[in-house]
């Protein structure tokens, strides 16, 4: 199998709607490799969150790069809110009225809503669009190398990646970080992608999991221990935000739960990173002899990171009319459907005009590295 040198993983982070702009990168990698090219460019795929959707696909289609990433472009183009969350009014009345009565008579009723929306529709489109037996299978004929999707346990706190890879890969734990060997199946993407008040969580044997990128104190930290040699990380927001501005508005609980959610995605990822360069820095200056005398197992990893140009909530802010109307009144409670509150928008937005222009800034900000990103996957 060509993939025992150098073994190329591709880590996918999470944001909700703003996972398209991953199939842009997606794209314009299967662009920069040919269209006639075959085998898969990245035999390690990890995913958090909707970026664990993502890898999942990635790893079904694992024997046809090409027809997977356009199989992924089709769906994410023609995204709408309804194949992720329900927005009928039965669901959306329900809604407030399961937590008006939490808020306001929970003493009496002492029951809690699970949560903000119903992501049923998704669990359906999953079911139908990905066989995950195909997983195995790739695996068993070398396109595959090893597989991950990360869920955050609510009751341990810890940090699980669910994985599928070749024998010798051996499950591991860390503080707070446990590898799991494991069939991956719907539950796991429903689980890894389950936004913190907004989805459900989901049982997985004897917890309850939610969104993979709380306490994910390493995201890089799977794709290591699967065996890779080199890593691109696409992200879904940009690692480097605006400075302090003056404001004298009070923040919408749309803001902050924004900030909150930005920070459960973004944070960790850029500390990863400096903590990889610090690593890389170090063990490049040594030689592999005088590692291996003073029993140093850690080995340089090289590391491409593309994330968005522009700033993705700017970008919903455009969008936010394309909502259907009573989700938009919803929201607009919220204060999400005000400027500051299009951080929150934006990872609900699920909405052809968004993902497209999210697709369209990912292609497009892929070529612009063309040249990174060509000596990365050794074209």
């Amino acid at each position: 199998m060509g993939q025992q040198t150098e073994r190329a993983a591709l880590v996918l982070t999470g944001g909700g709607a703003r996972a398209a702009y991953q199939v842009g990168v997606l794209a314009a990698i299967r662009e920069l490799r040919g269209g006639q090219a075959t085998g898969n460019p990245f035999p390690i795929l990890c995913g958090t969150s909707a970026g664990g959707i993502n890898a999942a696909a990635l790893a079904v289609y694992a024997d046809d790069f090409n027809a997977a990433v356009r199989r992924l472009t089709r769906i994410w183009r023609n995204f709408h809110v309804e194949r992720v969350y329900r927005t009928d009014p039965a669901a959306l009345f329900g809604t407030g009225l399961r937590w008006g009565g939490a808020l306001t008579l929970g003493w009496a009723i002492r029951q809690t809503p699970r949560s903000l929306l119903d992501n049923s529709p998704l669990r359906a489109l999953l079911e139908r669009v990905l066989d995950f037996s195909r997983i195995g299978r790739a695996i068993d004929a070398g396109h595959l190398y090893a597989v991950s999707v990360t869920a955050s346990g609510y009751t341990s706190g810890e940090s699980l990646a669910f994985f599928e890879a070749v024998p010798e890969v051996q499950p591991w734990r860390r503080a707070q970080r446990v590898g799991v060997r494991e069939r991956l199946g719907v539950d796991h993407l429903l689980a890894t992608s389950a936004l913190p008040f907004v989805f459900p969580a989901v049982r997985i044997h004897r917890e309850y999991f939610g969104d993979g990128s709380m306490r994910q104190l390493s995201p890089i930290s799977p794709a290591i221990h699967l065996g890779a040699e080199r890593i691109l990380v696409v992200g879904a927001g940009r690692l480097a935000e605006e400075g302090r501005q003056r404001t004298d508005n009070y923040p919408s609980l749309a803001q902050i739960a924004g900030h909150a959610l930005s920070s459960i995605f973004l944070d960790g990822l850029a500390v990863d990173l400096e903590r990889l360069a610090r690593i890389n820095a170090t063990v490049g200056a040594l030689s592999p002899a005088q590692r291996a005398a003073a029993g140093i197992a850690l080995r340089p990893i090289e590391t491409l990171v593309i994330s968005p140009s522009r700033r993705l909530d700017t970008i919903a802010g455009h969008h936010r009319g394309s909502l259907p109307r009573l989700l938009r009144t919803l929201l607009r409670g919220v204060g999400a459907m005000r400027r500051d509150g299009s951080t929150l928008l934006s990872y609900l937005l699920f909405e052809p005009g968004f993902t497209r222009a999210l697709i369209e800034l990912g292609y497009a900000d892929t070529l612009a590295r063309r040249g990174e990103v060509s000596d990365f996957l050794r074209l």
